[in-house]
């Protein structure tokens, strides 16, 4: 038995992934395992399948694998390119850089497009590069949609204009692991050719489930393709995932989880639930930009609705203030990455979350800042309850 003292209350999990996890979702996680041959769970199988094509706003395939979601990075790379491939990538983040690397180790050849980490994929820049190759011999152009460690979002509906005017053939392919169920994603509408993602973000579960969305485009290319797989075979998924069974065995108590996540998306609805995440983040910069702190996207149309970056003063260490608002209020709050590490720290605002708890987390920092001798304004929680309280102005409204 510890001989820490007891902690009263929760813990504010402020981290942009594992986020918090709704009690109906650990209740549904709880139940006994079926057989995953009978005929229970094929009916699960086949309502799950169905229910992330929803949310991927899908009618082709996502195949759902037991992984993270550095799996599905690996499956759309191994089932669509062939060794020495020529791949487009756009330095965004910690997260682009870790896709590159595998991209390196895959033996593909990657292209990178920088930038300075505060702001997402520029779709002009990405259509000047396609132009630039005239034989056509990029065969992807991978984003990340959402970059958790800088804060930035990028328009994938930009980038598919940008390839469509450059008229290259290369395959579309975007990292939506933060993106999924709390930015804007259309999977069809906008042309991706693949689209990951992972359950521990804004699907409210555990890690453990990794999805991997594809066109019948990719599929055509995975049947040329001639990069090394087997467990992440697409052919094997996709023949199984017909009748709603799976290759090998399932997550079972995942897939539980994911069903009922997928129950509470719908009953909030997905256009409140973009509304929501917007709106959260729209409060948590209003406090750091009160408090006179600088956000680290420095251009409104990249800000993430699920994630904000703070950069921390000279002379300050993020670590450090992250250290003294754990031990002292219970919360924990995102570590800058790479090279952003001491520089910054982030603010959650997705998944299983609201104005409380977000307005909670603020006063959180503000007390923090205050007690690490970080200069700042104080206000911050003000201006961003001031700012939730515009936005709800309408709903009180109706229920007057």
């Amino acid at each position: 038995m510890s001989n820490e003292p007891r902690r009263p209350g929760r813990h504010f999990l402020q981290i942009p992934g594992p986020t918090p996890i709704p009690e109906r979702v650990i209740a549904a996680m709880a139940r006994q395992v079926l057989d995953h041959r009978g005929p229970d769970f094929q009916k699960l199988g086949k309502r799950v399948l169905a229910g992330v094509r929803d949310l991927f706003k899908t009618q082709s395939h996502v195949i759902i694998y037991p992984a993270s979601g550095t799996g599905a990075w690996e499956a759309a790379l191994t089932n669509t390119l062939s060794p020495g491939d020529r791949v487009l990538m756009v330095e965004t983040g910690q997260f682009a850089v870790l896709w590159k690397q595998m991209v390196d180790r895959l033996g593909l050849r990657a292209e990178v497009i920088q930038t300075d980490w505060r702001i997402a994929a520029d779709a002009n820049e990405i259509e000047d590069h396609l132009r630039k190759d005239k034989a056509k011999a990029i065969k992807a152009v991978c984003v990340v949609h959402n970059e958790t460690s800088t804060g930035c979002c990028t328009r994938l509906d930009e980038v598919r204009r940008a390839i469509d005017a450059a008229k290259h053939p290369a395959l579309f392919m975007t990292d939506s692991i933060s993106g999924l169920a709390a930015a804007d994603l259309r999977h069809d509408e906008w042309g991706i050719d693949v689209t990951v993602a992972g359950s521990q973000k804004g699907l409210m579960m555990p890690p453990g489930l990794s999805f991997t969305a594809i066109s019948e485009k990719a599929i055509a290319a995975s049947k040329e393709a001639k990069l090394a797989r087997s467990y992440f075979a697409w052919d094997d998924m996709l023949t199984f995932n017909a009748d709603g069974w799976f290759p090998y065995t399932p997550a079972t108590g995942l897939l539980y989880g994911l069903d009922e996540s997928i129950r509470l998306i719908k009953e909030e609805g997905f256009d409140n639930l973009l509304a929501r995440h917007e709106r959260l983040g729209g409060a948590v910069r209003t406090a750091v930009r009160a408090w006179g702190l600088e956000v680290n996207c420095r251009e409104a149309k990249y800000d993430s609705p699920a994630v904000t970056t703070v950069l921390m003063p000279e002379g300050h260490n993020a670590d450090a203030f992250r250290k003294l608002v754990l031990e002292t209020f219970n919360m924990s709050l995102g570590t800058g990455l790479n090279k952003l590490a001491g520089k910054a720290f982030r603010i959650a605002h997705l998944g299983d979350t609201n104005e409380l708890t977000v307005l909670g987390a603020l006063t959180g920092v503000e007390m923090g800042l205050e007690l690490a001798g970080v200069p700042h304004r104080k206000g911050g929680v003000q201006a961003a309850m001031t700012f939730l309280a515009e936005c709800a102005k309408p709903v009180a409204a109706k229920a007057a």
